[in-house]
C-alpha cells in the first residue's frame, strides 16, 4: 500500500470515528506514521483527502454496486434478480471502505449540505433511481406485473436501507439483517414478478 493510500485509509477512519472537524491532519499523519509536513506531498490538505476519498468511494461503488447509468445485466428470473440484489447488499454492508465511509457520511449529513446529498443519493435517490430502471426494463420484458416502477423500487429498497442502517448501528445483527433483506426480496419477488 502506498503512503498516499495509507493516508486515505487512515484519515477515512479516523473521519467515520471522530467527525471531519474532530480529525487533523496532523492526526492523519501520525497514524500513517508520517510527519505532517510529508503528508503536503500527497495532499493540499485535509478537504483534498476528503475529496479523494469521496472520488473513490463513487467509483468504487460505480464499480462493484452499479448506478442508473450502469445497472449491469438484466435478470433473467426471479432467483437472479434475488441473487443480484443480495450480491449488491453484501457489498455495501461488507466493504471496509463503503461501510467506513457511510457511518461518516451518516454522522456529517446534518453538519454539511454536501454530505447530506451525498447520503441521500446512496441511500435513496440513487439506489432507487437504480432500481426503478430495472423493474421498468423487467417490466417492458413482461418479467414483472404491470405497476409504477418508481413506487416498486421504493418497496424493494427502503426496508433493505433500514436494515442496512441497523447492522451498521449493531454489528451484531448483520446476520439478522441479511436474513431478513433477503426474506423481504424473495417475498417481492413472489409478489411483483411473473414467471
Amino acid at each position: 500500500m502506498t503512503t498516499r493510500d495509507r493516508i486515505l485509509d487512515e484519515a477515512l477512519t479516523l473521519f467515520a470515528d471522530n467527525g471531519y472537524d474532530g480529525t487533523s491532519v496532523e492526526e492523519i499523519a501520525d497514524k500513517v506514521g508520517i510527519k505532517a509536513p510529508s503528508l503536503y506531498n500527497h495532499f493540499k490538505g485535509k478537504e483534498d483527502i476528503l475529496n479523494a476519498l469521496i472520488d473513490s468511494a463513487e467509483e468504487r461503488y460505480e464499480e462493484s454496486f452499479g448506478s442508473e447509468k450502469n445497472t449491469g445485466t438484466l435478470p433473467k428470473n426471479k432467483e437472479e434478480f434475488l441473487q443480484t440484489s443480495m450480491e449488491r447488499v453484501s457489498f455495501t454492508m461488507r466493504d471496509p471502505m463503503i461501510r467506513k465511509m457511510r457511518k461518516f457520511l451518516v454522522r456529517e449529513q446534518f453538519r454539511n449540505e454536501r454530505f447530506a446529498e451525498i447520503t441521500t443519493k446512496h441511500q435513496l435517490n440513487g439506489i432507487q433511481g437504480m432500481y426503478k430502471k430495472i423493474i421498468k426494463d423487467m417490466i417492458n420484458k413482461g418479467m414483472f406485473m404491470e405497476d409504477d416502477p418508481e413506487l416498486l423500487a421504493t418497496e424493494v429498497t427502503a426496508p433493505v436501507v433500514l436494515w442496512i442502517a441497523k447492522a451498521d448501528r449493531q454489528p451484531r445483527c448483520e446476520q439478522e439483517s441479511m436474513e431478513n433483506i433477503e426474506k423481504h426480496i424473495r417475498h417481492f419477488c413472489d409478489v411483483y414478478m411473473i414467471e
